[in-house]
């Protein structure tokens, strides 16, 4: 009784974090579809060419907040792919609180954020000039992304205060039950037999990392920095797997732009390979 009621704490308390987050992220949406104006298209569309670079920055602030707001603008076509994955890349859930919290830990964090924003930006940058050289990066508000977002809720006749409370405490539930959920599979495991499973040493840790950073749980960005400051997990591991570690943004991602599975995948596996790849070359190098 005692480990269900701490899960309950634990899980509400984690989505709570997130609540004005979501709140700020869905009121904008709500006023872009009420009253958007083609000032505030171009606004948009232009802010999106240097949107991962912000996207980065803004990222690296601790929790995973932001991942959770990238990802409801995302599925609004309201920022592009790119700075959707600087967001995802940069953000390190509660690795930057632990960190801090840490004897010698601020220069291990410093060092932290600045690699995976400089790299999350990058990533971000590189991923909207593929899509733009292929000619499939056309953004800005999109009426049917909108109306996807909005399916059944009846948007349009409650105004944009309460339609944006009614995507927020519909999405709010849904965050709940699923850390909830994934608490208790966490805790079942257990920490121990998952640093098994990250091969000290081995060439492989950070594609091993960047899996369990994968998991959409502040659980596991816990573990990865805890492995990191005890000196089982490599620096370049410790980078894959917070950076694959995008909190709960990607459950919202898969959640609220479940029409397109497909895509939202291939979002996944770049952020995956990018952040394997870079763990890979920065443990090679010993950084």
């Amino acid at each position: 009784m005692e480990l269900i009621v701490d899960l309950l704490k634990d899980a509400l308390m984690d989505t709570l974090k997130m609540l004005p987050f979501l709140f700020g992220a869905y009121l904008l949406m709500e006023y872009l579809e009420h009253h958007s104006s083609g000032r505030m298209e171009r606004l948009l569309a232009a802010s999106n060419k240097s949107g991962p670079v912000t996207g980065a920055l803004l990222g690296c602030v601790p929790q995973c907040g932001f991942s959770v707001a990238a990802a409801n603008l995302y599925c609004g076509h309201i920022i592009t792919p790119g700075t959707l994955l600087a967001v995802f890349f940069s953000t390190s859930d509660e690795a930057v609180p632990l960190l801090l919290a840490s004897p010698g830990g601020l220069p291990v964090l410093l060092r932290l954020m600045a690699w995976k924003v400089a790299l999350g930006a990058a990533l971000g940058l590189g991923v909207d000039a593929f899509l733009r050289s292929r000619g499939k990066l056309s953004w800005g508000r999109d009426q049917e992304a909108m109306e996807e977002l909005c399916e059944d809720c009846h948007c349009e006749e409650q105004g944009v205060l309460r339609s944006a409370l009614h995507h927020t405490g519909e999405i709010f539930v849904f965050l709940f039950l699923t850390t909830l959920v994934l608490g208790g599979v966490l805790e079942i495991i257990g920490e121990e037999r998952l640093s098994m499973v990250l091969m000290e040493g081995s060439i492989f840790q950070p594609a091993l990392a960047g899996i369990i950073g994968l998991i959409p749980n502040c659980g596991a960005s816990v573990l990865l920095t805890r492995l990191l400051m005890d000196g089982t997990l490599s620096f370049g591991a410790a980078l894959a797997g917070l950076s694959t570690n995008a909190g709960v943004g990607l459950l919202v991602l898969f959640r609220v732009g479940r029409r397109h599975t497909i895509r939202n995948l291939q979002l996944m596996g770049v952020l995956y390979l990018a952040a394997v790849v870079c763990g890979i070359l920065l443990q090679t190098a010993g950084v």
